[in-house]
Protein backbone atom coordinates (compact mmCIF):
# COMPACT_ATOMS: atom_id res chain seq x y z
CA UNK A 1 0.00 0.00 0.00
CA UNK A 2 1.61 3.22 -0.77
CA UNK A 3 1.69 6.61 1.65
CA UNK A 4 -0.94 8.10 -0.46
CA UNK A 5 -3.36 5.06 0.16
CA UNK A 6 -2.64 4.38 3.16
CA UNK A 7 -2.87 7.68 4.83
CA UNK A 8 -6.40 7.46 3.07
CA UNK A 9 -6.83 4.49 4.43
CA UNK A 10 -5.73 5.90 7.88
CA UNK A 11 -8.00 9.19 7.50
CA UNK A 12 -10.93 7.06 7.49
CA UNK A 13 -10.04 4.60 10.53
CA UNK A 14 -9.04 7.65 12.73
CA UNK A 15 -12.94 8.06 14.40
CA UNK A 16 -14.18 6.78 11.68
CA UNK A 17 -16.19 10.44 11.26
CA UNK A 18 -15.82 13.93 12.04
CA UNK A 19 -19.13 13.52 13.77
CA UNK A 20 -17.31 11.19 16.12
CA UNK A 21 -14.94 14.12 16.91
CA UNK A 22 -17.65 16.37 17.02
CA UNK A 23 -19.56 13.88 19.86
CA UNK A 24 -16.39 13.28 21.41
CA UNK A 25 -15.77 17.01 22.10
CA UNK A 26 -19.45 17.86 23.10
CA UNK A 27 -19.01 15.65 26.34
CA UNK A 28 -15.75 17.53 27.04
CA UNK A 29 -13.90 14.74 26.88
CA UNK A 30 -10.57 13.79 24.51
CA UNK A 31 -11.05 9.85 25.57
CA UNK A 32 -10.57 8.33 22.66
CA UNK A 33 -12.95 5.63 24.13
CA UNK A 34 -15.89 8.47 24.54
CA UNK A 35 -15.10 9.24 21.12
CA UNK A 36 -15.50 5.33 20.30
CA UNK A 37 -18.82 5.35 21.88
CA UNK A 38 -20.01 8.21 19.70
CA UNK A 39 -18.88 6.87 16.44
CA UNK A 40 -21.65 5.39 15.04
CA UNK A 41 -22.85 7.67 11.51
CA UNK A 42 -20.60 5.56 8.16
CA UNK A 43 -20.15 8.66 6.62
CA UNK A 44 -17.10 10.45 4.74
CA UNK A 45 -15.10 13.51 5.49
CA UNK A 46 -16.74 15.49 2.19
CA UNK A 47 -17.80 19.22 1.30
CA UNK A 48 -21.05 17.85 2.70
CA UNK A 49 -19.85 17.13 6.07
CA UNK A 50 -17.60 20.52 6.62
CA UNK A 51 -17.54 21.77 9.56
CA UNK A 52 -15.40 25.02 9.97
CA UNK A 53 -14.95 24.19 14.06
CA UNK A 54 -13.19 20.72 12.67
CA UNK A 55 -9.45 19.83 10.90
CA UNK A 56 -8.29 16.67 9.97
CA UNK A 57 -4.18 16.05 8.15
CA UNK A 58 -0.95 16.13 8.76
CA UNK A 59 1.07 18.41 10.95
CA UNK A 60 3.70 20.05 8.50
CA UNK A 61 5.22 22.85 10.92
CA UNK A 62 5.32 23.36 14.53
CA UNK A 63 5.96 27.30 15.28
CA UNK A 64 5.71 28.38 19.23
CA UNK A 65 2.03 27.22 20.42
CA UNK A 66 0.61 26.89 16.22
CA UNK A 67 0.39 23.68 14.35
CA UNK A 68 0.50 24.11 10.72
CA UNK A 69 -1.51 21.72 9.17
CA UNK A 70 -2.47 20.06 5.39
CA UNK A 71 -5.54 18.67 4.90
CA UNK A 72 -6.26 15.24 2.93
CA UNK A 73 -7.89 17.76 0.50
CA UNK A 74 -4.83 19.95 0.03
CA UNK A 75 -6.39 23.05 2.61
CA UNK A 76 -4.03 24.45 4.96
CA UNK A 77 -4.54 25.63 8.32
CA UNK A 78 -3.35 26.85 11.02
CA UNK A 79 -4.17 25.41 14.59
CA UNK A 80 -3.86 27.75 17.73
CA UNK A 81 -2.71 25.55 21.37
CA UNK A 82 -3.98 26.82 24.07
CA UNK A 83 -2.75 25.67 27.81
CA UNK A 84 -6.28 24.90 28.15
CA UNK A 85 -6.07 22.51 25.15
CA UNK A 86 -6.64 18.57 25.80
CA UNK A 87 -4.01 16.71 23.67
CA UNK A 88 -3.84 12.99 23.28
CA UNK A 89 -0.91 10.83 21.28
CA UNK A 90 -1.72 7.55 22.77
CA UNK A 91 -2.44 8.64 26.40
CA UNK A 92 -3.38 12.13 27.54
CA UNK A 93 -0.40 14.37 26.81
CA UNK A 94 0.86 17.82 25.92
CA UNK A 95 1.27 19.75 23.47
CA UNK A 96 5.08 19.49 23.42
CA UNK A 97 4.89 15.89 22.37
CA UNK A 98 3.47 17.45 18.71
CA UNK A 99 5.59 16.25 16.04
CA UNK A 100 6.20 17.22 12.33
CA UNK A 101 4.32 14.47 10.62
CA UNK A 102 1.85 13.62 13.23
CA UNK A 103 -1.76 13.01 11.79
CA UNK A 104 -4.18 15.35 13.49
CA UNK A 105 -7.79 15.75 14.37
CA UNK A 106 -8.80 19.34 16.21
CA UNK A 107 -12.12 20.30 16.84
CA UNK A 108 -12.41 23.76 18.50
CA UNK A 109 -13.43 27.85 17.28
CA UNK A 110 -12.54 29.30 14.23
CA UNK A 111 -10.88 33.02 15.05
CA UNK A 112 -11.76 36.15 12.62
CA UNK A 113 -8.24 35.91 11.43
CA UNK A 114 -8.70 32.14 10.07
CA UNK A 115 -6.87 30.28 12.69
CA UNK A 116 -8.81 27.50 14.71
CA UNK A 117 -8.21 27.53 18.76
CA UNK A 118 -8.53 24.35 19.89
CA UNK A 119 -9.97 22.46 22.67
CA UNK A 120 -9.30 19.47 21.67
CA UNK A 121 -6.34 17.58 19.48
CA UNK A 122 -5.74 14.03 18.61
CA UNK A 123 -2.49 13.21 17.63
CA UNK A 124 -1.51 9.63 15.09
CA UNK A 125 -4.85 8.10 16.68
CA UNK A 126 -6.35 5.10 14.61
CA UNK A 127 -9.20 2.88 15.38
CA UNK A 128 -8.68 -0.36 13.94
CA UNK A 129 -11.42 -3.21 13.15
CA UNK A 130 -8.93 -6.37 12.68
CA UNK A 131 -8.32 -9.75 13.04
CA UNK A 132 -5.26 -10.87 15.32
CA UNK A 133 -3.25 -13.46 12.88
CA UNK A 134 -0.19 -13.44 14.78
CA UNK A 135 1.69 -12.48 18.00
CA UNK A 136 5.53 -11.90 18.62
CA UNK A 137 7.25 -10.24 21.40
CA UNK A 138 5.41 -7.06 22.32
CA UNK A 139 3.53 -7.00 19.18
CA UNK A 140 0.08 -8.20 17.74
CA UNK A 141 -0.02 -8.58 14.25
CA UNK A 142 -3.27 -7.75 12.53
CA UNK A 143 -5.26 -7.83 9.14
CA UNK A 144 -7.56 -5.30 8.49
CA UNK A 145 -8.83 -6.84 5.75
CA UNK A 146 -7.39 -3.86 3.50
CA UNK A 147 -3.62 -4.51 4.95
CA UNK A 148 -1.19 -5.88 7.61
CA UNK A 149 -0.57 -3.68 10.71
CA UNK A 150 1.65 -4.27 13.71
CA UNK A 151 0.21 -3.56 17.02
CA UNK A 152 2.88 -2.62 19.75
CA UNK A 153 2.48 -3.54 23.23
CA UNK A 154 3.67 -0.53 25.34
CA UNK A 155 4.54 -1.78 28.86
CA UNK A 156 2.28 0.78 31.70
CA UNK A 157 0.15 2.07 28.66
CA UNK A 158 -1.44 -0.25 26.46
CA UNK A 159 -4.80 -2.28 28.12
CA UNK A 160 -7.30 -4.73 27.04
CA UNK A 161 -11.00 -5.19 27.10
CA UNK A 162 -12.37 -8.76 27.48
CA UNK A 163 -16.00 -9.55 26.73
CA UNK A 164 -16.68 -5.33 27.61
CA UNK A 165 -15.22 -5.67 31.04
CA UNK A 166 -13.59 -3.17 32.77
CA UNK A 167 -9.91 -2.38 30.61
CA UNK A 168 -6.74 -4.12 32.32
CA UNK A 169 -3.09 -4.29 31.53
CA UNK A 170 -3.17 -7.96 31.38
CA UNK A 171 -2.72 -8.90 27.61
CA UNK A 172 -2.55 -12.71 28.14
CA UNK A 173 -5.79 -13.48 26.97
CA UNK A 174 -5.46 -12.35 23.69
CA UNK A 175 -5.41 -14.95 21.13
CA UNK A 176 -4.61 -15.23 17.31
CA UNK A 177 -7.93 -15.76 15.23
CA UNK A 178 -10.15 -13.67 17.40
CA UNK A 179 -11.31 -9.99 15.98
CA UNK A 180 -10.45 -7.13 17.74
CA UNK A 181 -10.60 -3.30 17.63
CA UNK A 182 -7.61 -1.69 18.35
CA UNK A 183 -7.47 2.28 19.60
CA UNK A 184 -3.73 3.52 18.97
CA UNK A 185 -1.64 5.90 18.12
CA UNK A 186 -0.12 5.56 14.28
CA UNK A 187 3.78 5.54 13.46
CA UNK A 188 3.72 7.92 10.74
CA UNK A 189 4.76 6.46 7.46
CA UNK A 190 4.42 2.73 8.67
CA UNK A 191 2.10 0.32 8.79
CA UNK A 192 2.87 0.25 12.42
CA UNK A 193 0.44 1.14 15.90
CA UNK A 194 0.92 1.90 19.39
CA UNK A 195 -1.71 0.29 21.13
CA UNK A 196 -4.12 2.33 24.26
CA UNK A 197 -6.55 -0.01 23.87
CA UNK A 198 -7.75 -3.72 22.40
CA UNK A 199 -11.07 -4.79 22.67
CA UNK A 200 -11.46 -8.25 21.87
CA UNK A 201 -13.62 -11.63 23.51
CA UNK A 202 -12.43 -14.73 25.10
CA UNK A 203 -14.73 -17.93 25.60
Amino acid sequence: MSTVDRRRFLTKAVLGTAAGVVGATALGSVSPEVALAEQHADVGLGAEMYDPNFVEGRVTAIKGNMLWVTSSDRSFHRIHVTSGTSVWKLRHTTFGDAAVGDGLYARGVRLEDGTLAADSVWLNIVNLRSTIVGMSAGALHLDTGHERVVGHVVPGTSAAVYNGTPAVRDMSMVRVGTHAQVIGAWRPETNEVDISTLYTSVA
